[in-house]
C-alpha cells in the first residue's frame, strides 16, 4: 500500500481547479512549469492561455468613450446637421429640462449620476492608448468538459521562449490552428483579450469561419468583435446581423446596438433593443441601454420611466437608482433623492461621490449638521480625480451660506487639486468680481469658458464683465457663445438687446 505523505496531485489537475477558483496567476505559473518540462503539452498549453486571457479579460458589451483617435480621424458621420433628437453627438439642447435647472457635462450632455465604464472619465490620454489600451476583469467560463487528460504534442510555434512572449504569434500557423475548434477560440481570446493583436485575431476568425462553411454563429460574432475594435463598424453590422440570423442571445443585440450608437443612429439602436426585448422581456441590460439612449438624446423623462422598469427588475441596480436619485435631486426633490442614495450606502457604495451626494441633499433639506458630515467624509476618501469636485461642491455650499470667504478658499483647493476644473473657475470669477477684481474675473471667465465651451454660465459672466469694463465686442461675441448653448437664457437675451442698443446708439 502507497505511503499517503508521499501523495501528490497531478500538476495540471491541480492547475485546472487553481482556475475554477479564480486563482489566475497560481494557475499560470504551474502550466509553466510543466511547459519548461514538456513544451508541447497542448494542455497546459491551452489552461495557460485561458489563464492569461481571464486576467485581461473585459466585457465588450459595455459602451466605451471614444478615444482621441476616434475623435480625431472619425469618418463615420453621415450628415454634419442633423436633425434634432436623431443625434447622440448633438447636444440635447432644450430638449428634457432647461441648462438652469439641470448642468451639462463638458461634452455637452445632461448630467446623469453615474459614471458608466468607458465614459470620459476613461478618456485615453494619448493617442496609442486610445488604440490599444490595457484592460483587466473578471469573468467565469468553464474551461473543458474533457473527463480525463489527454496529452497531445503540439508544434514549435507553442514553445515558450524563457522570459519572452508565450506565444510567438509571427510562427502561429493560423489555417493550422483555425482546423481546431477548442484550441482556436482560445487562442482566438487570447490573441483578442491580452495581447490587443486585432489583426491576427482576425485573420483567425476569418480562417475558423471558412473552415465551418460559415455555419458557426460564435466565429461570425468574434469577427463583428474584431471589426468593431479596427473601427470598420459596416462590416462589423453585417456580421452581427449574419449572426442574429443563426442564433440571438442578448449579447448580440447590445453589439449591434453598441455598432449603431458608433455610427449616431440612436433610432436604429432602439429599434433593436426593442427587438431584443421582444425574444428577452424585462431583461435588465437591454433596458439600460435603451434609457442610456433616451438619456443622451435630452429626453429625461423617458430614460427615468426605463430605470424605474429596471429597479422593478433588479433593485439592485446601482446605475437606475443613480440615474434616478440624479432625476429627483435636479426636479427639486432632495428628500426622495435622499432615500436612494441612502440605499446606495446601505448596499455598500461608500465612496466620494455618494458622500458629496448625500452632503448636497442634506443641504438642500435644511440638514446642515449631516451635510457638513458628509462632505468631511467625501474629503477623507476622495482620491486625486474626485478631490476637486468634493472642494467644488463644499464651496457651493458655502456661498449658499453666505461665507463668501470659505467659497473662495475651497474652490482655490479645487483649482490646486485640478487645475482644469472649468465650474471652479466660473465660481472663483464671481467672487473675484464681487470683490471688483474686473481683470482677475474676465481672465477667470475666459478660462472656464475655453475649458468648458458648453457651460453658458461662463460665456455669459463673461459678457457682463466685458460690457462693464467697456469692451463691447468681446461682450457681444460672448454672450452670442452664451445663446448657443442656452438659447432661452432670459439674461443672455436682455444683454443682447442692451448690447445691440449701444451699436445703434453708435
Amino acid at each position: 500500500m502507497a505511503d499517503p505523505t508521499k501523495l501528490s496531485l497531478d500538476p495540471l489537475f491541480m492547475a485546472r481547479s487553481l482556475f475554477r477558483r479564480r486563482r489566475f496567476e497560481e494557475c499560470v505559473k504551474i502550466c509553466s512549469d510543466i511547459l519548461q518540462s514538456n513544451p508541447y503539452d497542448q494542455a497546459a498549453w491551452y489552461l495557460k492561455g485561458r489563464g492569461l486571457t481571464e486576467q485581461t479579460y473585459v466585457d465588450e458589451v459595455e459602451m466605451e468613450e471614444e478615444g482621441i483617435a476616434e475623435l480625431f480621424m472619425d469618418d463615420t458621420a453621415i450628415a454634419d446637421v442633423a436633425r434634432p433628437g436623431t443625434s447622440l453627438r448633438k447636444p440635447p439642447g432644450t430638449m428634457g429640462l432647461s441648462q438652469g435647472v439641470r448642468p451639462l457635462s463638458q461634452s455637452g450632455r445632461p448630467l446623469s449620476g453615474f459614471l458608466r465604464p468607458g465614459t470620459q472619465g476613461n478618456r485615453p490620454r494619448t493617442m496609442e492608448q486610445a488604440i490599444r489600451t490595457p484592460r483587466t476583469a473578471m469573468t467565469a467560463r468553464p474551461v473543458t468538459t474533457a473527463s480525463g487528460r489527454h496529452v497531445r504534442l503540439g508544434t514549435a510555434s507553442m514553445l515558450t521562449e524563457p522570459g519572452g512572449p508565450f506565444i510567438d504569434v509571427s510562427k502561429l500557423n493560423i489555417v493550422k490552428y483555425a482546423q481546431k475548434p477548442a484550441l482556436s477560440k482560445a487562442l482566438f481570446e487570447y490573441l483578442f483579450h491580452h495581447e490587443s493583436n486585432v489583426r491576427s485575431a482576425l485573420d483567425l476568425a476569418a480562417a475558423a469561419t471558412e473552415a465551418s462553411n460559415y455555419q458557426d454563429w460564435w466565429w461570425k460574432l468574434q469577427l463583428g468583435k474584431c471589426y468593431y475594435r479596427l473601427g470598420l463598424y459596416r462590416d462589423a453590422e453585417a456580421q452581427f446581423k449574419s449572426t442574429l440570423k443563426h442564433f440571438s442571445t442578448v449579447d448580440m443585440f447590445l453589439y449591434l446596438c453598441k455598432v449603431y450608437v458608433k455610427l449616431d443612429q440612436p433610432k436604429n439602436a432602439l429599434d433593436y433593443f426593442k427587438k431584443g426585448l421582444d425574444k428577452f422581456e424585462n431583461d435588465t441590460s437591454l433596458l439600460t441601454g435603451i434609457a442610456r439612449i433616451h438619456e443622451g438624446l435630452g429626453e429625461l423623462v423617458t430614460a427615468v420611466q426605463y430605470y424605474n422598469d429596471v429597479l422593478k427588475m433588479d433593485a439592485t441596480n446601482v446605475e437606475a437608482i443613480a440615474c434616478i436619485a440624479t432625476d429627483h435631486f435636479y426636479s427639486d426633490q432632495p428628500e426622495i433623492a435622499l432615500r436612494f442614495y441612502r440605499r446606495l450606502l446601505q448596499m455598500g457604495v461608500h465612496n466620494a461621490e455618494i458622500f458629496t451626494n448625500l452632503g448636497l441633499c442634506c443641504y438642500y433639506s435644511q440638514q446642515y449638521d449631516m451635510s457638513l458630515h458628509c462632505f468631511q467624509k467625501a474629503v477623507a476618501l476622495a482620491t486625486d480625480e474626485t478631490l476637486a469636485d468634493v472642494w467644488y461642491n463644499i464651496g457651493h455650499v458655502a456661498l449658499g451660506i453666505g461665507d463668501a470667504v470659505m467659497a473662495y478658499r475651497c474652490f482655490k483647493l479645487a483649482l490646486t487639486a485640478n487645475n482644469d476644473h472649468a465650474e471652479a473657475y466660473n465660481n472663483l470669477g464671481v467672487l473675484e468680481w464681487r470683490r471688483e477684481r474686473g481683470e482677475q474675473a474676465l481672465a477667470c471667465f475666459q478660462s472656464s469658458c475655453h475649458l468648458s465651451p458648453h457651460m453658458y454660465e461662463p460665456h455669459f459672466n463673461s459678457a457682463l464683465a466685458s460690457e462693464k469694463i467697456g469692451n463691447l465686442q468681446s461682450s457681444y461675441k460672448s454672450v452670442q457663445k452664451s445663446l448657443e448653448s442656452f438659447p432661452e437664457h432670459w439674461d443672455s437675451k436682455e444683454l443682447l438687446r442692451t448690447l445691440e442698443q449701444h451699436f445703434v446708439a453708435l
